[in-house]
Order: C-alpha cells, then structure tokens, then sequence
C-alpha cells in the first residue's frame, strides 16, 4: 500500500512542528475500536460501551475513523499511514455493534453526552440518523460544554437516492462534512440534502481496519469527518484558549473554497487552520509543547493541481516565534485566495471498495454504510 493520497493532499503533517495533537481529548462515537492494532496500540487508554457487548470493534468502521484522526504515526514503515492528530487522546464510545443496530439511534444522545462529560474536546460522529428532541439536547449540552461536534454529512444510497439530510451534521453549529474525491470534487456518495459546511477527501481513502489489517480503499462521509475532527484536534491543541465556536470558525474561515454544489467551504486546510490570522478572533495562540527533535515547519497551502508549486519554510525550532507564525499565515491566505484555491488532481491506483448498502429503518442510527 502506498501513500495515501488523502494524506499528501492534506498535508497536515507540516502542522507537526507546532502541534501533534497533545493535551487534547478527542471522542470517537462509533462502533469501537481495534485497541490492538498497529496504528492505535497505547493510543485508546480510554472507552466506553454503550451496547453490552463488550469494547471490541466487530465492525472495523471505528477503528478506522479512529486511525484517521489519532492513529500512530507509521509513515516511516511499510503501510504508509498517519493520524492527522497522532498525540491526541482518544476516547472510544462504542454506540453501535454493526453497521445497523435497532437502539444505535437511541443511543446516539447519550453517547455525545457522556463524550462530553469525560472532558472530549472534538466529539466525532460519523454516523448518520433522523432528528429528535434528544439528539438536539445532547448536541446543545456537549456544545455548552465546549466541544466542537464533528459528524457526517451522509451518503446517499446506491439505488434510491438520497433519503433526506443527516443528523446530527444538519443541526446548527455542527462541523457537518462532505465528501471529497481525488479530482476535488464531490463524491458522487455525498449527501446533497445534508447541510454541509466543507468537505475533506472521502473516497479511496486507506484506513486501519479491525484485525490489525487495512482497508485500501474507504468511501464514505464517515471518514471525511475523521479527518476534520483530525484538524479540529490539532487547532484546539495549539490554541487552547479558542472556545468551540472559533474553533468552527476558524476552520470554516481558513478551507479552501467551495467547488460546486454539497461541498460547503471546499476542502478543509489543515496547515492554515491552525497558523492562520482569523480577522476578529479575540484569543492570542499559545504554542503547544513541540515534539523533541522535530523542526519546527510552515509551508503555504498543499499544492493544489500539478501545474501549482507548493511553497514550504522550514525554520529550526528554537528560532520559530509565535509572531512568526502569525506574520508568515497572513501572507499565505492572502496568497491562496487570490490563485482561488484550486482543488487537488491526484490519481489514486487503488480501486474504491464502498460500505455495502443496507436498507434504513426511520428511527435508526447508521455507521459507514450509504444511505
């Protein structure tokens, strides 16, 4: 398997100098996870059941969407592979046991509620079900508790269509995110009637699979989310004083432009939602404490076609200063917005391998499978 390119696209390593993720907590309500697996071995100290049956992820959706925003970084090794977050502490809320499960949509209010009382800072939702007085309590009360709500904007199922908008991605102020393909565009599987806010790549996505293994090729909004809730992680690592609404906000200001209809502000920019001057933000960034041994690394936004160089800095760590950083992202935006932040063209070999349909019953929670 060769690198992803979700994760050449996004660039987000070059964030690392600055920040991996630490001291923050992310939950991930899902299916559970693979706690054994090579990507998050020692990374999930923490999880909880909702189902009784038990924390082990049986369906292989979690561990992924796991990986994607915290797994270990193995980019060094055979399987080419990075959390966008790999310092940040994960915390698995295990809501469902299978792609379906009659209660999984019950559940899906008090798994936001007890992320949120365990202190989860970016709360992902990859999942997709119908509103409900409870799920909009859940989503107020987490927010209230300053967790910035990252869910799916749902996949339209393979035969009829799109059913209607995901929840809890349509309710206000949940990062709800599209996915996005190889050519930059919408994936044909992305939900047009969901509220979308931006998207991230969706489609032929490597992820970490149950059993230790791999998935070469994930289509889904699920996975989109994972990523944003990656960049949410890295933005509130390195600016702790940021409240979950200018956490939104900032990563909302600083994507990378809107490419068509369902794809909200275009692609998420993980470089430039955490270095970038937001006009009006009121709290000054504090830098987290860096990784020993890792340089300190700006760069301008991830080259964007083949006919765009990227522009990157490298600056040794010790000499790099917060006003730096500010001064070296108020050029760069100005910089992207005026070459009109081309989406990427990148050419995946890999064949796309999509989440099996399954039919949806109107009161119940789905992971991964369009519909």
């Amino acid at each position: 398997m060769g690198e992803s390119w979700a994760q050449k696209r996004l660039g987000f390593q070059r964030a690392w100098g600055l920040t991996m993720g630490q001291g923050v907590t992310t939950a991930v309500v899902d299916s559970g996870a693979d706690s054994g697996h090579p990507m998050l071995s020692g990374r999930v100290p923490d999880a909880l059941d909702l189902t009784g049956t038990g924390k082990r992820d049986c369906v292989g959706h979690g561990t992924g969407v796991a990986a994607l925003i915290g797994g270990r970084d193995l980019s060094a090794g055979e399987v080419p592979l990075s959390g966008v977050a790999p310092a940040v502490r994960l915390l698995i809320v295990k809501q469902q046991n299978a792609d379906r499960d009659d209660g999984g949509g019950d559940r899906l209010p008090t798994a936001i509620r007890k992320a949120a009382d365990a202190g989860a800072q970016v709360i992902n939702v990859s999942i997709r079900t119908v509103p409900s007085p409870a799920l909009l309590a859940a989503v107020h009360y987490a927010q209230g508790k300053d967790a910035v709500i990252v869910a799916a904007a749902g996949n339209a199922k393979k035969k009829n269509g799109d059913d209607g908008p995901a929840y809890p991605a349509s309710y206000p102020g949940v990062l709800s995110v599209a996915s996005l393909g190889t050519g930059g565009g919408r994936v044909e599987s992305s939900s047009l009637q969901s509220r979308v806010d931006l998207g991230a790549p969706g489609q032929g996505v490597p992820v970490a699979w149950t059993g230790g293994g791999y998935k070469a090729g994930a289509e889904g909004t699920s996975y989109a989310a994972a990523f944003v809730s990656g960049v949410a992680s890295l933005v509130r690592s390195y600016r702790p004083r940021l409240d979950q609404k200018q956490v939104v906000q900032r990563i909302l200001a600083t994507a990378e432009g809107n490419v068509g209809a369902g794809t909200g502000r275009g692609m998420v920019n993980p470089v430039q939602a955490v270095t970038a001057v937001v006009p009006d933000e009121n709290a000054a960034p504090t830098v987290a404490p860096r990784p020993s041994a890792s340089p300190a690394r700006l760069a301008a936004p991830v080259p964007v076609d083949g006919r765009t160089r990227g522009i990157s800095i490298t600056v040794a760590a010790g000499a790099l200063g917060t006003a730096g950083v500010a001064a070296l992202a108020g050029v760069v935006v100005p910089l992207g917005r005026r070459r009109g932040w081309r989406p990427g063209r990148v050419v995946l070999s890999e064949r796309p391998i999509e989440d099996d349909p399954v039919p949806e019953g109107p009161d119940r929670g789905t992971i991964g499978a369009p519909n």
